[in-house]
This record gives C-alpha cells, structure tokens and sequence, in this order.
C-alpha cells in the first residue's frame, strides 16, 4: 500500500501548476475498498485560492462518495520530507481516523510515517 501510494502521488505531483512558487506537490489517498484518489498543488494569483494537494485528493475522494480512508501520500521537492500546511492537516483530522498511516516523503526517498494525531494533536471537531 505504501508504495503503491506514494507512486500514485509522484505522478500526480507532476500535473501540479505552481507558476510561482514552481513547488510541486503530489498527494494520494486510498479509500477503505482501495480506490487511489489523487491531488496536486493548484496555485492561483489571488494566492488564498491556492489549493494544495492534499486537500485536493481528499475533496475529489469525498466528492466520489468515500469518506473512510486507509492511508495517505505526500510527496514534493523538499529537503526533508514534506510536511503539510496547518489548513490540509485540519481537513486530514475532519477526515482521516487518528490512527490513519500518513506516508510523507520527497524527491530523494526520505520517508516518515506519522498519523494525523501527531501531526495536529488537540484538532478542532464538532
């Protein structure tokens, strides 16, 4: 599951459009019945409507129907591995269950596993 993700989210990195930043990020979700939906950073001039992968992957997976979810990809040029921005890890934690595998990771294979419960620990929910 895990590569299989984060080669999905590899090649969806490459449909990025980042005219401005020129970083590319590519995500990848696996549904509970192991669909693969998949996002990339789509950057606006009006930089607030910039949408980031992963938020993309979760709204074209949510849109579908699914809202139960195995793991995640995240994978982008960075020197470490990829973290994700404080508005994409609020909307993991509206989706993914704390327990979730969140595989981040960049160019050169640098990898962690984490959960959304580590990354945004004390999330908001109703």
């Amino acid at each position: 599951m895990k590569d299989t993700l984060i080669n999905a989210a590899m090649k969806a990195r490459k449909n990025a459009y980042a005219p401005y930043s020129h970083f590319k990020v590519g995500a990848a979700l696996m549904t509970d019945s192991n669909e693969v939906y998949t996002g990339c950073n789509i950057e606006n001039s009006s930089y607030p409507l910039t949408c980031c992968a992963e938020r993309v992957a979760i709204f074209k997976a949510v849109s579908e129907g699914y809202t139960s979810f195995q793991a995640m990809a995240i994978i982008g040029d960075s020197e470490q591995a990829i973290s994700p921005c404080g508005a994409c890890r609020q909307v993991m934690a509206q989706f993914l269950q704390q327990d979730v595998p969140i595989y981040l990771t960049n160019l050169t294979g640098h990898l962690e596993i984490t959960n959304i419960e580590d990354l945004l620990p004390g999330a908001f929910q109703l």
